[in-house]
């Protein structure tokens, strides 16, 4: 009876160590790549579970929205001629034809073509912030975040935005969140090309699944109202 009470003890205490919340601090760093203090990440936007199903439609909506939508095609009452009928309807031992502007002629209008629409698709806010939030809490799980104190630029220079993230260690595609203050930062990254800006409150589940990494500052990081 002690063998199985200690066994029930022991599993007991091995299933609340793993259902325990996953530590979200993360190193902050300076421009320079030296260590400047630490942060604890908002749970609410960096400590979800993600929703796949959530971020497919969010980001298929929005890939919709930005569609423009403008392609055309002359039906058979746009296409010019064929207003007079080419044969008569009888007699002539061929098929029956009204027009020389019907689908099947060459030159004729097309049957059932794309008209101008919008592709634009009602998305609730609660849906965009679910799946941004599913977004970020995914590449926090992968160790895909990553804070700066603040971006240091006297100039805009593309080679010192180059150096700093090369000195963070981050590469592939990267998205720097910048604050409304950083413009010196904004003309230095804005032509790397494997480096995307945006603005705080643009951020959206898009550009995060887009980018191996993002690349907060303390101003631009995400937090909640409670936090």
């Amino acid at each position: 009876m002690t063998d199985t009470a200690s066994d029930t003890t022991t599993d007991t205490t091995s299933d609340t160590s793993a259902g325990e919340a996953p530590d979200l601090r993360v190193g902050v760093r300076d421009g320079a790549g030296n260590a400047a203090g630490e942060v604890e990440l908002d749970r609410v936007f960096f400590g979800a579970t993600p929703n796949v199903a959530l971020m497919h439609q969010v980001v298929t909506a929005q890939l919709a929205a930005a569609r423009s939508g403008t392609q055309s095609t002359q039906t058979r009452s746009e296409a010019r001629g064929g207003g007079a009928k080419p044969w008569r309807q009888k007699g002539t031992g061929r098929a029956r034809q009204g027009s020389i502007r019907s689908p099947q002629w060459r030159g004729g209008g097309v049957a059932l073509g794309p008209k101008p629409r919008s592709y634009r698709q009602r998305t609730p806010k609660k849906m965009v912030r679910g799946a941004l939030v599913s977004a970020l809490s995914d590449r926090a799980t992968d160790g895909r975040i990553v804070v700066v104190s603040s971006w240091a630029f006297d100039a805009p220079s593309t080679r010192a935005a180059h150096a700093a993230l090369n000195t963070l260690g981050v590469s592939g595609r990267v998205l720097v969140v910048l604050g409304t203050g950083d413009t010196l930062a904004r003309k230095s990254f804005r032509n790397l090309p494997e480096v995307h800006t945006l603005a705080a409150g643009e951020l959206n589940a898009y550009d995060v699944l887009c980018s191996d990494w993002i690349v907060f500052t303390r101003e631009t990081l995400p937090k909640s109202v409670e936090a």
